[in-house]
């Protein structure tokens, strides 16, 4: 949902299609804190306004390094829900990228202004979107994706086995996303996601009974019934990208090396069920029979398989919950759809 870190392409506020957008060519002051956190010299820096964003203003950075051209893309906003929204941001940039290396760029900074205390930056890899650069991996998307959904998570800091959360918060769209640990998967989706999302949506559009009385059946009734740990076979945190609907993939070339690959951006990631991911995936579509071909023979379906397209359902649940949350309007009706039917079959 958040807006691309792409360097050609940009989106809305909401999951449209991509466009072009102008770039921008006037050159501007780098803030020493991002030359100090990248260990740039300032007289061979330079800055420019590039894509755009309804979240942040976004820039191309340019340097010379050990003689050779190097090129960063920037983030910059104001507040503290700036601040907020790049930690997640970086943490989940290099949470993917730890696990997938050339499936996302780099995160190599986030922090304050030093001119501007209250502004805030986060620096990544240069993505170039749409280059037809030679020498990639070859590796297709569905492969490097299930590379990250079966990678195990790392053992959070304090616990002594792999936990359903992330270290720091996240932010799907603007809503910050509580992910403090949780031992329960069915625990930490209807009380970190479900019951979150429902009290950031109401506080946004107001009291909503009929919907706030549906949510709560079906994280009291139906998240226990399908995804309880008693009942689905296999479920083990990894680490799922969040928001990843077809405008947050393409092809391109990471910070300037090696040839076109698969990749994803602007994460809002968790560690969590795989199929969690999937939920976001078949809300907007544009992932193709091949791909869910070949993704489901390297990732199979969790038992049991006969309920994978309810399970699915309920995690784009939340994801029409927070397009309510965020925007009201049409949104509630496909929440009301999903649980609806989810209700009605293991409600009772």
């Amino acid at each position: 949902m958040k807006t691309l870190t792409s360097l050609k392409q940009v989106s809305s506020k909401i999951h449209t299609p991509l466009c072009i957008r102008h770039l921008a060519t006037m050159t501007s002051r780098v803030d020493p804190a991002i030359l100090e956190a990248l260990g740039l010299e300032p007289n061979a820096t330079k800055i420019a306004s590039h894509g755009g964003s309804g979240f942040a203003s976004t820039f191309k950075l340019s340097s010379t390094v050990d003689g050779k051209e190097k090129n960063y893309f920037v983030k910059t906003g104001t507040g503290a829900d700036s601040e907020l929204m790049f930690k997640g941001e970086h943490a989940s940039l290099n949470a993917i990228h730890s696990v997938v290396p050339n499936l996302c760029p780099k995160s190599h900074a986030n922090g304050a202004f030093q001119d501007n205390p209250n502004r805030f930056f986060l620096v990544t890899d240069f993505l170039e979107l749409g280059s037809s650069h030679p020498g990639g991996s070859g590796q297709s998307f569905a492969q490097k994706l299930a590379k990250l959904h079966t990678t195990p998570a790392p053992i959070p800091e304090g616990f002594d086995k792999p936990m359903f959360g992330f270290p720091v918060t996240t932010c799907c769209g603007s809503s910050p996303q509580d992910n403090s640990w949780k031992s329960s998967w069915a625990d930490f989706y209807a009380n970190n996601r479900l019951r979150t999302i429902l009290r950031q949506g109401v506080k946004s559009n107001g009291s909503d009974p009929e919907l706030s009385s549906a949510v709560e059946k079906t994280a009291s009734v139906v998240v226990p019934r399908l995804i309880g740990d008693d009942h689905i076979k296999g479920v083990y945190p990894v680490v799922v990208h969040g928001d990843l609907w077809s405008g947050n993939h393409g092809r391109g070339r990471i910070a300037g090396q090696g040839g076109v690959e698969e990749v994803v951006f602007d994460p809002s990631s968790v560690y969590g069920h795989s199929e969690y991911e999937l939920g976001i995936m078949r809300m907007f579509g544009g992932f193709g029979g091949s791909f869910w071909k070949e993704y489901e023979k390297l990732v199979p379906k969790a038992e049991p398989k006969e309920e994978w397209e309810d399970r699915v359902a309920l995690y784009e649940l939340y994801h029409h919950l927070n397009h309510w949350a965020l925007f009201g309007g049409g949104y509630r009706s496909g929440a009301m759809s999903i649980m609806r039917k989810l209700n009605a079959k293991y409600g009772r």
